[in-house]
């Protein structure tokens, strides 16, 4: 039996371009989706559903496209790296749907600061959830372990970021408000993943490394469609009429 040696790993094989093009998509993926959340709040609870499941939507496969966008730059030296397929899409399901549980939670409750919370703890243990169970798609030739500290850290910085974009959706109104808390979303998602990933080691054994397809064969792919999504979305949330214009009606037609 071989035995297992360290492995060197390179989260930055590309340089920056991962992480700028990571970052990039999860703000774009979290503007849109809070964006449809203070659409939501402004309409009456029974029309809120549709804004919200928008919402979860935009922000889970915003979280998803940033993690395997980063994915791409990560090099294990010694060992090819394929993806389990039915588990990397379960990731993207599951990140829409844990995400969609905190972002109802805060369309449908009283504001104040514990439905902040619950929201803010939802989303930023669905962003921990959805990286950890694409992680655990990865497969290498060798074992994949994890410091729990820095896991824990990773949990931290995901649920603390995203408890802070949820509170200047709710609070701060206006273009400006909707960058900010794009920007901080977009902050938490790479910062959890690159504080996630610092926790990872692993050791080589030979062992041979089968079911699994390299992340360009269908993630790019798949990237493209989301961003596809994401397109569409702001396309629907661009030309939708607020509630306010909704509510001042028509422009009068002028009589000659």
């Amino acid at each position: 039996m071989n035995s297992a040696t360290m492995a060197h790993l390179d989260g930055f094989h590309y340089g920056l371009v991962n992480p700028v093009l990571a970052y990039a998509i999860a703000s774009i993926g979290a503007a849109l989706g809070l964006r449809c959340t203070v659409r939501a709040l402004d309409l009456p609870s029974k029309d809120r559903l549709g804004w919200l499941l928008l919402a979860a939507s935009a922000i889970g496969c915003g979280i998803w496209t940033m993690h395997f966008i980063a994915m791409l730059g990560f090099t294990v030296t010694g060992s090819t790296i394929v993806y389990d397929v039915p588990v990397t899409i379960a990731s993207l399901l599951l990140a829409i749907v844990v995400v969609g549980i905190g972002v109802v939670h805060v369309g449908y409750r009283p504001r104040g600061l514990p439905t902040l919370l619950v929201g803010g703890t939802l989303m930023g243990v669905g962003v921990a959830v959805m990286h950890y169970l694409g992680m655990a798609a990865m497969q290498v030739q060798g074992s994949v372990s994890y410091h729990p500290l820095l896991v824990l850290a990773s949990v931290v910085i995901a649920v603390a970021a995203s408890t802070t974009a949820l509170w200047m959706t709710l609070n701060v109104r206006g273009l400006i408000a909707a960058l900010g808390s794009a920007l901080v979303a977009g902050v938490a998602v790479v910062a959890m993943h690159y504080t996630a990933m610092a926790a990872v080691t692993v050791h080589l054994d030979g062992r041979a490394v089968t079911g699994g397809l390299p992340a360009s064969q269908f993630i790019l792919p798949l990237a493209v469609g989301v961003a596809v999504f994401l397109t569409a979305g702001a396309i629907i949330v661009t030309m939708s009429p607020t509630e306010t214009a909704r509510a001042s009606g028509p422009e009068p037609e002028l009589i000659p």
